[in-house]
């Protein structure tokens, strides 16, 4: 249930807004001074405030600091019957949500309630996505390849350049658009997603800019769109690959422009927000093929960021599986298993299609059916499609530590594709699901010649 303190002197304007409130399904609880109003913030969770300017004690604006010092995340709403230019200016370089002048008129308590609610859960969620990188989630992997991504986040984030994050389905792109914004300059404010192959096509323009009461069937009231929302911070565009031309040309207006007009509106709204893109289509080949507008795409395209499939970094497999082991043990109390070389060995093998998302899918797998107990190839495979690993394993024989096992299987796998593709790289590569620069990498480690196939 949403609840909602309301700060006030005067009881009237209390019962009368708790009222307005609680027809509407909220829940309020009410205080008559700032210290009151700090010490129900200490005492129960609030997701929004109405705070009047002139109180007894504290003023509203120093409560007003308080609570933007203790609850960053709770959007307040101020209100005042005699508030000057200057009171205003200061709230809002306080952090307050909007100002209210009193009289106030149900609608646009409702109205502006309703959009700070929306940022309160923008703010939850960008609260969630950093949570991802934490200590222990944060974006696991020492591979060359995964190295390379960290250091390219670095550089990106340094500016406020529009990104272009593109990788497989799973390989986990919005959490490198996070943690790109949380280190940028932009990391204090919000963090706004919108997946625009999520949204029913009538509605992704409503979404983006936001829409006025009776503007269309459904639009009961106001409300703000994600680019206002991520005003001061990062608008994160997943899946922007399947908007439709219509929304690719409002998208790339609203970029041009800095600015925005909300559906069924004639106001011009500012909007200063860094946008990071992401999709996992092809996006050149859509832009000449026609289904993506070219001009968008070299706005977009100012830093493009590639994130591998884990099938081209499976040296990071068994640091993701203690990623997740780790994430799985602390978030739902799950008992690790014991993961022998046999089963670190299948899961190292197996091709990965659905990347680091089903390798985190099949851990969790495994820890509900198998706690606390030693995992084999068999406990492997039982969680796993059939016929999916990668080829060739290597003989326990052989011995080794884990990193020579990989070595030795690499070099065999890459040695018979290279057979079968009758020494032609890039038949081999295609084979292998990697491009040919990789593959030359990944042969000159391992000492392995162009020619070695022609005499198999």
């Amino acid at each position: 249930m949403t609840r909602i303190l309301i700060v006030d002197d005067e009881g009237n304007i209390r019962r009368l807004l708790a009222s307005l409130l609680e027809a509407e399904g909220y829940t309020t609880a009410e205080a008559e001074s700032g210290e009151e109003a700090l010490r129900k913030m200490a005492a129960d969770e609030h997701d929004a405030v109405l705070l009047d300017l002139a109180l007894p004690g504290s003023s509203g604006l120093e409560v007003l600091e308080r609570i933007a010092e203790g609850w960053p995340e709770v959007p307040v709403v101020m209100m005042s019957g005699q508030a000057t230019l200057s009171d205003a200016v200061e709230a809002t370089r306080l952090g307050a949500f909007q100002f209210l002048e009193k009289p106030l008129t149900p609608e646009a308590v409702l109205i502006t309630l309703k959009s700070a609610l929306e940022l309160r859960r923008q703010r939850d969620l960008n609260r969630a996505l950093r949570q991802e990188l934490e200590p222990g989630q944060e974006l696991v992997g020492k591979s060359a390849a995964m190295e390379e991504v960290k250091a390219l986040i670095r550089r990106v984030a340094s500016t406020d350049s529009r990104v272009l994050i593109t990788g497989e389905s799973g390989t986990g792109k919005e959490l490198v658009a996070v943690a790109i914004h949380g280190i940028s300059a932009r990391g204090r404010g919000p963090f706004v997603r919108i997946n625009c192959a999520a949204i029913p096509r009538d509605l992704i323009e409503s979404e983006m800019f936001g829409h006025e009461k009776g503007s269309f069937t459904g639009a009961t009231g106001q409300r703000r769109g994600k680019f206002e929302l991520a005003h001061g911070g990062t608008l994160f565009l997943d899946e922007v690959g399947d908007l439709s031309a219509e929304a690719q040309a409002k998208v790339l207006r609203a970029i041009e422009a800095g600015e925005i007009e909300r559906v069924g509106g004639s106001e011009v709204i500012p909007v200063d927000v860094r946008i990071i893109a992401a999709t996992n289509h092809d996006i050149e080949s859509e832009v000449q093929e026609g289904r993506f507008r070219e001009d968008l795409f070299f706005r977009l395209h100012v830093m493009p960021v590639h994130i591998p499939p884990l099938r081209d970094r499976k040296e990071d497999v068994p640091l993701l599986v203690a990623h997740f082991v780790e994430r799985f043990r602390t978030r739902h109390g799950l008992k690790p298993p014991v993961f022998s070389d046999a089963a670190m060995s299948a899961l190292v093998t197996y091709d990965w299609p659905g990347n680091v998302r089903e390798l985190g899918n099949a851990v969790e797998r495994l820890m509900i059916l198998y706690p606390e107990q030693t995992i084999g190839a068999a406990e492997i495979d039982s969680v796993l499609p059939r016929g999916r690993t990668a080829g060739p394993e290597p003989s326990a024989e052989e011995g080794g530590s884990l990193s020579e096992m990989l070595e030795i299987y690499e070099r065999a796998l890459i040695r018979q594709t290279l057979t079968a593709a009758g020494g032609n790289i890039a038949e081999a590569a295609r084979r292998l699901s990697t491009d040919r620069p990789n593959l030359y990498r990944r042969m000159k480690r391992l000492g392995i010649e162009r020619d070695e196939s022609s005499q198999s």
